[in-house]
């Protein structure tokens, strides 16, 4: 398979991971943007799912699989792909090593923290009051989650989103 130029070089698989609340949309966003590339995010899915009493571990596998299934078009395409998502298991994060392998295109993890629990904490419970929507989680199912989450094993970035330095040219570096 043949690769686009972007503005980072060839074409790619950008996968972020971290829980709710540290940071990622926001970054997964300015990435996209700077690579002229489609941003695809779980989350919007799963509430879909969920608007439709499709809840549990099942619909959550499904919404992970749809954003596969967008992603694998737009990589068929020609074009870097950027996936805005918690990444919680590695069996979750092995739909993008495998999609990567498919369709001829290094994958980049990106795992973003927030180092400061205070602050993940001020974040999540900001989304709430300014998010009207019932499928956005309360700081105690941040906790649960964050229980749940699976060390990442191989290569990655790591990205604290309250350290004081912008992560983007270091981002951009990493996906080259």
């Amino acid at each position: 398979m043949s690769t686009v130029s972007t503005a980072a070089g060839a074409q790619v698989l950008v996968a972020f991971a971290g829980l709710p609340g540290v940071g990622k949309s926001t970054l997964a966003g300015r990435v996209g943007a700077a690579l002229g590339a489609p941003v695809l995010p779980v989350d919007p899915v799963e509430r879909a799912l969920a608007r439709h009493g499709l809840v549990g571990d099942v619909p959550g596998t499904a919404a992970y699989e749809a954003v596969a299934g967008l992603a694998e078009v737009q990589l068929g395409l020609g074009l870097s792909v950027v996936v805005d998502a918690v990444n919680p298991v590695a069996a979750a994060r092995g739909l993008w090593h495998d999609l990567a392998e498919r369709a001829g295109v290094p994958l980049r993890v990106i795992e973003v923290h927030c180092g400061d629990e205070a602050e993940h904490r001020r974040r999540v419970e900001a989304r709430l009051s300014a998010e009207p929507d019932p499928f956005t989680p309360t700081w105690e199912q941040v906790l649960v989650r964050r229980a749940g989450y699976e060390p990442i094993i191989g290569p990655r970035l790591v990205v604290d989103t309250t350290v004081d330095l912008d992560p983007l040219p270091a981002i951009l570096t990493y996906l080259r």
